[in-house]
This record gives C-alpha cells, sequence and structure tokens, in this order.
C-alpha cells in the first residue's frame, strides 16, 4: 500500500530518504525553506581564466564588501566562505538561537549545509557502529546504493582498513603534483610510518565524478572547488532534490519555514505548522507520516517546540555531539621551488587514518595540498612582515598544504539542546563542553600527524596549529538517539520515534556515537535504511 509522507528539509539526508520512497511508489511532500544561489558564471573557464573574463572579479572572488576574506582578528580561522556560497548559511529573519562553548551553523538553502562541503565519503565500520542498534552488514548495500546515486570515487590501499571497500566506487582522481609526492614518500617509508605511529595514508574517498554519471560531467580540474563546482561534477543535494522532482507522487513547497507538529489525541502528529519566510503567514500541511531531516539542530528545536505546544514542558535534548578538528599546515621541502597549477582538484585527494588506543578512537584527517584556496590566512600568520610573509607565500605556494584532523565525540548529558522564550518569539540554546580527556587525546592524535608529515619530508612550522571551534566541523549529532533498549525521547532502530508512532528523524540527531569522520554519507546510507525498512 502506497504511504504518504511529509519531509522537512531538503538536505543530503532527507533528499536521499525522499527518493527511495519514491522508487518504492510512495507519495512525498517536502517542506523546505529552499534558498538558492546563482547559476555557476562561465561554466566552461579554469580559476584562471575566469579570473579574465569577468568584469569584476575581485567582488566574485572575494565579495563587495570582501566579505570573502578572512581577517586577523577572526579567531585564527583558516577558511572563509566565499560570496557564492553565503546564501547557505544566511538566517532567515526572525531566527533566534545562543550558543555557550558552541559555535553552531546553521543552513536555510535548498539542499542544505552539504551545498558548501568537500565531499569526503566515509562508511562507519563494524567497531565505529558498535553503539548503534544495527550492524555494518544491515547499512552495507545502502552505502552501495548512495554510491551508485552520487559518484564516490576512491581506491582499495592502505585507508580500506578504517573504512569498508563498499561497490560502486568509482577510479580515484587525478593527483596533482604535491600529492602524488607525499604517496611517494609514503611508499618509501610506510612501515616506519605504520609501526612507529600507528599512521595509515590513501586516496580519499570524495563525491567527485573521474567518469561522467548521468548528465553529470566528470571533473575537468578547473580549480573552481570552493566556489561551486560549475559543472556539477562534485555532488550537492540539490542535485537529487532536482531528481525527485521528475517523479509524479513528489510535491515541493519551499520558502517554508516548519516550526512545529501538532499532536492528537492518540499520540500521533496530525498536522505540522510553518511559516513563509518572508512574512508570519502561517501554514497547515496535514500529515499521514512525518520525517525531520533539518538537520541535528533544527530538528530538534522542531520537537522540542512541539512538545512545549502540546504540554507546556520544556524538554532539554541530552547528547550533542561534534567532530573537534584541529588544522595542521605544513610546507612540503621537495615542492620548494617548483611551479604551482590551478588546473587541479582543489579539496582533499589524499587521507590519513591513525590508530590511538580504542578501535573506535580512530584519528582521521584530509590532506589537502593548497592550489586555489585562499592563501591569506596562512600568510598572515607567519612570524613575520607583511612584505617578507608575502613573498614567502608566493615562493612556497606549490609546497603548501594542511591536515584537517578529525576526532571522535560521545553523547555526554552535559551537552544539551533547549528552548527559552524571548519577547519575540522562541529561542533555541545550545550548550557544550568538551570532555575532560579531549587535550590529552588531541596531543596524541596531532602528535602523530605531525611525525608522519616529518617523515614524508615535510616541515610543520611551530605554533600554527589551529584547534576550530567546536560547532565549526558541522557534524551535529546526538540528541534524540537510536537505542536498543525503549525509552523516552529516542528512537527505534529504523529512528522512529518511541513519543509519536508517526514521526521518523532522518538526520544526524539519531546518531549515538560520532567518529572522527565526515559523517555526510553515512547520514544518506542511513535515510536509505529507513526508508526501505519502515514503509
Amino acid at each position: 500500500m502506497s504511504a504518504s509522507v511529509t519531509v522537512v528539509g531538503s538536505g543530503a539526508s532527507g533528499v536521499h530518504f525522499a527518493l527511495t520512497l519514491l522508487k518504492k511508489g510512495h507519495k512525498v511532500v517536502m517542506l523546505d525553506a529552499g534558498r538558492k544561489g546563482n547559476a555557476p558564471v562561465h561554466p566552461d573557464s579554469n580559476f584562471n581564466e575566469l579570473k579574465g573574463r569577468l568584469d569584476d572579479p575581485v567582488s566574485y572572488f572575494l565579495g563587495s564588501r570582501f566579505e570573502g576574506a578572512v581577517l586577523p582578528d577572526s579567531g585564527d580561522e583558516y577558511y572563509g566562505i566565499p560570496p557564492s556560497k553565503e546564501y547557505i548559511f544566511d538566517h532567515h529573519r526572525g531566527f533566534q538561537y545562543s550558543a555557550r562553548g558552541f559555535a553552531p551553523l546553521f543552513s536555510f538553502a535548498q539542499g542544505g549545509l552539504a551545498e558548501a562541503w568537500t565531499a569526503g565519503c566515509y562508511p562507519l565500520n563494524e567497531s565505529e557502529l558498535e553503539l548503534f542498534p544495527f550492524s555494518y552488514r544491515d547499512i552495507s548495500a545502502c552505502y552501495e546504493e548512495v554510491a551508485r546515486r552520487i559518484g564516490v570515487t576512491g581506491a582499495d590501499d592502505d585507508l580500506a582498513r578504517f573504512m569498508p571497500l563498499h561497490g560502486d566506487l568509482m577510479p580515484p582522481l587525478n593527483l596533482d603534483r604535491h600529492s602524488q609526492l607525499l604517496l611517494e614518500s609514503y611508499s618509501k617509508h610506510k612501515s616506519r610510518i605504520n609501526d612507529k605511529f600507528g599512521a595509515h595514508l590513501g586516496r580519499t574517498r570524495v563525491a567527485t565524478l573521474s567518469r561522467p554519471l548521468g548528465s553529470r560531467k566528470a571533473c575537468d580540474y578547473l580549480g573552481r572547488c570552493l566556489w561551486g563546482c560549475p559543472i556539477g561534477a562534485l555532488y550537492t543535494p540539490s542535485q537529487t532534490l532536482n531528481e525527485c522532482r521528475t517523479y509524479p507522487g513528489f510535491q515541493y513547497h519551499g520558502d517554508l519555514n516548519v516550526d512545529y507538529f501538532k499532536i492528537g489525541r492518540n499520540g500521533r502528529i496530525e498536522s505540522v505548522i510553518a511559516h513563509s519566510l518572508g512574512s508570519t503567514t502561517e501554514s497547515e500541511f496535514a500529515v499521514e507520516n512525518l520525517a525531520l531531516a533539518a538537520g541535528t539542530l533544527l530538528s530538534s528545536k522542531i520537537v522540542m517546540q512541539s512538545i512545549y505546544r502540546s504540554t507546556g514542558e520544556r524538554v532539554r535534548l541530552r547528547g550533542l555531539m561534534d567532530n573537534r578538528q584541529v588544522l595542521v599546515p605544513f610546507v612540503n621541502l621537495k615542492m620548494i621551488g617548483q611551479p604551482f597549477s590551478a588546473e587541479t582538484y582543489q579539496y582533499h585527494l589524499l587521507g590519513m587514518g591513525v590508530r590511538t588506543g580504542a578501535a573506535a578512537d580512530y584519528v582521521h584527517g584530509q590532506i589537502t595540498t593548497l592550489k586555489t584556496a585562499m592563501l591569506h590566512p596562512i600568510m598572515e600568520r607567519l612570524p613575520f612582515d607583511l612584505r617578507t610573509a608575502s613573498f614567502l607565500t608566493r615562493t612556497l605556494h606549490a609546497a603548501l598544504g594542511i591536515v584537517n584532523v578529525n576526532f571522535r565525540d560521545d553523547r555526554r548529558d552535559d551537552n544539551y539542546v533547549t528552548l527559552s522564550d524571548t519577547s519575540s518569539g522562541s529561542r533555541l540554546e545550545v550548550s557544550y563542553a568538551p570532555a575532560t580527556d579531549e587535550p590529552v587525546r588531541i596531543r596524541e592524535g596531532v602528535g602523530k600527524v605531525k611525525q608522519t608529515l616529518r617523515t614524508l619530508g615535510c616541515v610543520v612550522p611551530p605554533g600554527m596549529a589551529h584547534v576550530r571551534p567546536m560547532g565549526a566541523s558541522v557534524h551535529y549529532a546526538g540528541t534524540l538517539p537510536m537505542t536498543r533498549e525503549s525509552a523516552p525521547l529516542t528512537t527505534t532502530e529504523y529512528c522512529q520515534s518511541r513519543d509519536f508512532k508517526n514521526l521518523f528523524l532522518a538526520d544526524g540527531s539519531t546518531f549515538p556515537f560520532l567518529p572522527a569522520k565526515n559523517i555526510t554519507f553515512s547520514l544518506m546510507a542511513n535515510a536509505v535504511r529507513i526508508a526501505e525498512a519502515a514503509f
């Protein structure tokens, strides 16, 4: 029998949940804020050609108010948001939040936060799924299904010990010269790096095409990844949303912010209340089944607001998690004096896995050799005057790289989200404190990364490693966890709410553990898993 499901949110998990239902013949109504960016300019031009073809290249690359530039007093962040992606992080009028110990990012864009991701696709292994109420065998086919849909490149190499080797992998992308030298050096020093530091290098897995897939072209190495892939080779959820639109059973309603759902006498959800982003006009949508896929923080807000509207109780959802990230810049001595080429894939082509303690304590690093990225944040932090720092940055450009080191997180009661009242409405409150053992884990993990880089022939400038604020990775999870035992404010193994039987949570809010990996690929696979099993 065909079911009708209302899905809130068009991010990575929401669109794959919806597409799976549509493929099974179900009807899907999607409610979404749905802000959109501009179409790519001159999609056939590479990075250098684009600078010459634009009437105002400074405005495009840095912004009319230089909003894409990272200033020296910006909290030591190395990453800026280019003007072409600002719409992804813009808040709508009336949205309110406060945060303690956390720097959250939100998105009201069509496609969600993954419209600005770097495409890392890392399946969780058996040890990382230990706290989940299912095994890798239960989700492996879903990883393969998502890989078929979006196109994931990768290889069977040393990183496969940390990431299961699923089917439907495309051949890896072409290496730039810097990445190639790092991999060659690793092969020469592999035994020492593996045995002494517990580190392993390999080809990272990314949702960027090495060969055409459907209407999408293979990567042309234009060097424009940061500003948005102009040919669609780098996957974004809006591509799957467009596929959903081809099904007659799909309805899309944009320009909406979902506030709460109404609960009937039998405990089932009867309707959803939303308002237009540009006004206070409310709309009510009757629902048969409801799936929240607005992202951990926003889905949690909807659940808390709904409970408060129904009972007057202000609940506190505990267990918020995020990956701590540490950025480690380095200089590859073999690349000093080498020419810089902009015509390469900009994001990470290599990955590093580091064993520390238990299997689930694995530390993951994304190795990015700097090509067309904005280099000024690194230049500003060199211990020299501006003229000398500018000269060194130009001279060392081809030799520069950065490792984004990720650490796992656990659910802890001290980390939570709740609601409070303001004169103009409800406000989301976020509170986070790091685990007491985090400094030790960071010191050990980053230490092994630095030792590995030195063995590869690289210099790690002292004092330039940057611990990013919690919330910067945007890998939020854990507030409504799936559990084996029944308890309030939890979900079943198929992410069905134990409080409202026709409610499903299709995003990271249900994850009971957060490994040291980008979880977007796992969010998509899990959304496919629950849509296949529950409907």
